[in-house]
């Protein structure tokens, strides 16, 4: 079992990560949640603007951010920034525990992407939404409190190194290795 790091480790990688594209990024990584707390790794989905990643339980865990509990359109997909939790994970294997459906090569900051633009991965196209996607005691458990404190800090916040939150805006296929675009898309 891999040991959760501290503040100084994953500082130390911080430029690692500040590397990632600007524009043109890659889909490292495709995790659909088919039940609390399971994980399907797959070479291929469907993201549709009604059910998000298909096969995902997204639609029917519901939010505590809407008045009615149910899920929030604007939460429906997570995505995360592959180099992130190729550091706080140590192991490809422990990646889909961060519980985000996309990973991708691509630098997630609120300065490269924010709220309103839009990325185009395989023939679907997201858009980034101003929820902040912060984790949960479950991130916790899993990658350690100096992660969590990471992430949502100073310098993590900005740079969204816990993720950013989107919705489908044009349902489409999606494969490992799509090229993932920003492209010209309306503000929220």
């Amino acid at each position: 079992m891999a040991t959760h790091l501290s503040t100084e480790q994953i500082a130390a990688r911080l430029d690692h990560i500040r590397d990632a594209p600007r524009d043109d990024g890659t889909l490292a990584l495709i995790v659909r949640r088919p039940a609390i707390d399971a994980r399907e790794v797959l070479e291929h989905g469907e993201l549709t603007v009604a059910d998000g990643l298909v096969g995902d339980t997204w639609k029917y865990r519901g939010s505590s951010r809407t008045p009615d509990f149910r899920a929030h359109p604007n939460m429906q997909i997570n995505v995360m920034n592959v180099r992130v939790i190729e550091v706080l994970a140590q192991e490809p294997a422990r990646w889909p525990l961060a519980g985000d459906q996309l990973f991708v090569d691509l630098d997630l900051s609120e300065a490269n992407l924010p709220a309103g633009t839009q990325l185009a991965v395989g023939d679907a196209v997201i858009e980034v939404t101003p929820e902040p996607h912060t984790g949960c005691g479950k991130f916790v458990e899993r990658f350690g409190i100096d992660a969590m404190k990471f992430v949502n800090g100073t310098i993590g916040r900005p740079l969204r190194l816990r993720g950013l939150n989107a919705r489908v805006v044009k349902s489409g296929r999606i494969r490992r290795g799509d090229p993932g675009r920003k492209t010209p898309g309306p503000s929220l």
